[in-house]
């Protein structure tokens, strides 16, 4: 383990290279940052601007339910025959996909759900908390509010099937009440009366704008010495099981220890570290509307549309579905339509015009859990990506909790699920 291997520990200052500057590496240099280390962010791209940039907004704290549940098997097909589906699959793309498609099946199992969703619990215990610290000192406590979510069905077979899921939740002690109709019009008056009911969160936060958080925690990291650099990252320079420095395409940078946290583009770094990932993306979809012409309070999502609905600070974001298609292909702009057309079902008097749109990668593991660990064959390095739908979500508790590995601390959980070398 790092903790055994290195050098680094609680109190020492060292220079730490972070490789990605989304919401997990920002935050994950913030956490360095306040146990005294020197950081520098690294990325091929500016600030936010790949998944950290176009998500939900929604602390997801609920998601304790792993993406693969028994009998999601029978959905491949349709999977392959609609691609404007809540959950879809590019043809082209199945070949080199399907190892990564069996592990998906092999997590649906329900003693592997269990066990996922345990391990899901234990690392999504105080994500809300941990942010608030983090945006107290940020001068941003305001952009994170928390008034729960709804979950919305229209059919009442499809609310019958979640339930089972919903006792799963709270079994894991999320608080979810079941909600009529009527109860949920009264809470969110713009939602269609053609519903079959839903489910409230009330637990859940949101951002009013996920990206200015994002730019809100890398501005404190700047004030606080942090460097951001514009670079690509080819891979690292090692000596003796340790990394050196971080090798980009424009120079060398030497290093104490090394964080990757590069989102959808990790699966290359980690295997120059010495561990082979199942790491692919979902390809996922927004239409943010400035003037939508209807008021939420707070977040609805649809399980059967695959759509969260929030209202932002600049307006409505219609966000979500899954595309599994890689980073290659171009976006397929039909899905972010599709979400006008299911937004509209849901709340009648949406008004769709002049919405931005947008296409993301969110890197995700077979097993809807992430990376998060010590590098099995570099001493001094860290993985933490693959978080999925949670990368908002989790940035400030893997932050903490790659601070604890860096340092020598012992995790408050157990990281063994989240191991690399799982796989």
């Amino acid at each position: 383990m790092l903790t055994q291997a290195s050098d680094l520990s609680a109190g020492s200052s060292r220079h730490v290279a972070v490789v990605g500057t989304g919401i997990i590496g920002v935050c994950c240099a913030r956490s360095l940052q306040r146990d005294g280390h020197r950081v520098t962010l690294i990325d091929r791209t500016p600030l936010g601007q790949g998944a950290s940039f176009g998500n939900s907004a929604v602390l997801a704290t609920e998601s304790v339910v792993p993406v693969a549940t028994p009998g999601i098997w029978r959905q491949v097909p349709k999977m392959l025959l609609d691609p404007l589906g809540p959950l879809s699959l590019r043809w082209q793309y199945l070949p080199q996909l399907t190892p990564w498609l069996l592990r998906f099946l092999a997590a649906s199992r329900p003693e592997a759900v269990e066990r996922i969703s345990l391990a899901l619990q234990a690392l999504l215990d105080d994500a809300v908390p941990a942010y608030r610290l983090l945006l107290k000192e940020a001068d941003a406590e305001d952009l994170l509010v928390r008034r729960g979510w709804i979950a919305a069905y229209t059919e009442p077979s499809s609310l019958r099937s979640y339930r089972r899921l919903a006792d799963l939740q709270r079994r894991r002690g999320v608080e979810v009440a079941e909600l009529s109709v009527a109860e949920m019009r009264q809470m969110e008056p713009a939602l269609t009366k053609d519903l079959a009911g839903g489910l409230y969160y009330p637990q859940v936060a949101h951002a009013l704008d996920p990206h200015r958080v994002l730019l809100a925690l890398a501005e404190r990291v700047q004030r606080e010495g942090g460097q951001v650099l514009r670079r690509d990252v080819v891979g690292f320079r090692m000596a003796e099981g340790r990394v050196q420095a971080v090798e980009t395409t424009e120079d060398s940078l030497d290093c104490d220890a090394v964080v990757v946290a590069a989102g959808a583009w990790s699966k290359e770094l980690a295997k120059r570290l010495g561990v082979k990932v199942p790491l692919d993306t979902e390809r996922g979809y927004h239409l943010t509307i400035p003037a939508p012409g209807i008021a939420l309070s707070r977040p609805v999502y649809s399980t059967e549309f695959g759509m969260a609905c929030t209202p932002l600070a600049s307006g409505l974001r219609l966000g979500g579905t899954v595309e599994l298609g890689g980073t290659v292909a171009e976006p397929n702009w039909k899905r972010a339509q599709v979400l006008a057309e299911r937004g509209r079902r849901l709340f009648p008097d949406l008004d769709t015009r002049d919405a931005s749109r947008w296409m993301g990668f969110r890197p995700s593991l077979p097993d809807s859990l992430p990376v998060l660990g010590p590098a099995p064959r570099a001493a001094n390095a860290v993985l933490a990506f693959g978080h999925g739908h949670l990368g908002l979500t989790l940035g400030a508790r893997t932050g903490r909790l790659v601070a604890d590995l860096v340092a020598g601390r012992p995790a408050p959980i157990d990281l063994a699920p989240f191991a690399a070398t799982r796989f």
